[in-house]
């Protein structure tokens, strides 16, 4: 374990306590967990697992070691994402306070996996804004999303400031801030050199500049879900006051089991409910999370008609707002590959289908699930199969990875 910065252990260890800390260096001898997220419009789990799930979220499962992703076409497919179990507890919070259709705005979203959570668990009917400031980040969750596949999700790529300009309203915002990255210490070693009590400061001063731009962007009695992956209460828990103070914030209580392992808020004097992930306590990286209610009744307009409403589930839609796309040439037409040449496809090469399969635009799968298009021109199929999204490496396996078959009784649709 790399030397863990005097200024961090110095503040951490009187704020967990001795029992707690000394739990959490454990941590860093340990192998840190390996978990997936299905994805339920792709998967059906059938009952029975082999693998352990993450209680939190039911979709979630962890692995046993970590297997080569990159050489199983499913996972391309989207069929599964691969996430840290801690934060599939965002799947928990929209389950228990989102029952109607929304539109949600998830603020800084690459690469994708709490969108993709997101997407799993809002209610039919809702619409989801994936929007990351950076451009190239946002290429990398435009593929992720799209990979994940529904129709309700729209990628942008814009500053929070952008949306409070283009008066934007959503009911649902996750602000999962930039942070000083306290929490992803044992999954990234480069985390410890690149912190410092400084760069605690300058996250603490752009994450309430980032809250204030989307609190104006939330509708009266919607929800603002605050996440970091740090430890410190000046990034967490002092910003959940802070909101609670200056805008009258509602903190909302989610319901857990003691057996989760998910500590409270530990800064002295503040009692209100929030969710600390700590390695060697829970099993999963550091993650932290509140959700705050924006008081008062959103406001419905008077005789609005039916188009109307639905046209404003579409809130990016001529706002000023950036959004991203992703042109794939469509068809009807598919033919199912095997393991060796869903490989070759994922690798951007041609491949040659059926001699019955017709000319044009055809949709390449993989154990019946989508990869991608490809042009049939008879002796060979040209390979359509965005360049950014293909796998670099050419020493490829030639058996699958053993993944979801870890997880028993699971149907692939």
């Amino acid at each position: 374990m790399k030397q863990l910065p005097e200024d961090f252990i110095r503040q951490t260890k009187p704020l967990m306590g001795e029992e707690r800390f000394n739990r959490f260096l454990g941590a860093f001898e340990e192998e840190a967990p390996v978990s997936i997220r299905l994805n339920p419009m792709k998967t059906e789990q059938e009952g029975g697992h082999l693998s352990r799930p993450v209680p939190w979220c039911p979709e979630g499962y962890y692995l046993e070691g970590r297997p080569q992703f990159t050489f199983d076409p499913l996972f391309h497919a989207g069929c599964y994402y691969v996430q840290e179990a801690s934060s599939m507890f965002i799947s928990h919070v929209l389950r228990q306070y989102v029952k109607r259709p929304v539109a949600m705005l998830d603020l800084c979203a690459a690469p994708g996996g709490k969108s993709t959570a997101a997407i799993a668990v809002l209610p039919e009917g809702s619409t989801l804004v994936s929007n990351e400031p950076n451009a190239t980040r946002a290429q990398i969750l435009l593929e992720n999303v799209t990979k994940w596949g529904w129709a309700g999700c729209s990628v942008t790529n814009n500053y929070p400031r952008d949306f409070r300009k283009s008066k934007a309203k959503f009911d649902v915002i996750l602000c999962d801030v930039p942070c000083s990255g306290e929490g992803m210490f044992r999954k990234d070693p480069q985390a410890i050199g690149e912190w410092s009590l400084q760069n605690v400061e300058k996250c603490w001063h752009l994450q309430r500049e980032i809250v204030a731009d989307a609190w104006e962007c939330l509708h009266p009695g919607g929800l603002l879900i605050y996440s970091t992956c740090t430890f410190n209460t000046k990034e967490n828990e002092e910003n959940v006051r802070w909101m609670q103070q200056e805008y009258d914030g509602e903190i909302l209580s989610v319901p857990t089991e003691a057996a989760w392992g998910i500590t409270g808020s530990l800064l002295e004097g503040f009692e209100a409910p929030v969710y600390r992930f700590i390695p060697g306590i829970t099993r999963g990286e550091g993650l932290f999370m509140a959700v705050v209610r924006k008081r008062g009744e959103k406001k419905e307009e008077r005789g609005e008609r039916r188009e109307e409403r639905e046209e404003r589930k579409y809130p990016v839609q001529n706002q000023g707002i950036k959004a991203i796309a992703l042109h794939l040439p469509p068809s009807t037409l598919h033919q199912d590959l095997s393991y060796a040449d869903a490989l070759r496809y994922l690798r951007g090469e041609a491949i040659t289908l059926t001699p019955d399969t017709p000319r044009g635009i055809v949709t390449v799968t993989y154990k019946g699930v989508p990869l991608g298009p490809v042009k049939n021109i008879g002796n060979r199929a040209n390979n359509l199969y965005p360049k950014p999204w293909r796998i670099k490496t050419t020493h490829l396996p030639t058996e699958p990875p053993v993944i979801l078959e870890q997880i028993a009784k699971l149907k692939i649709q």
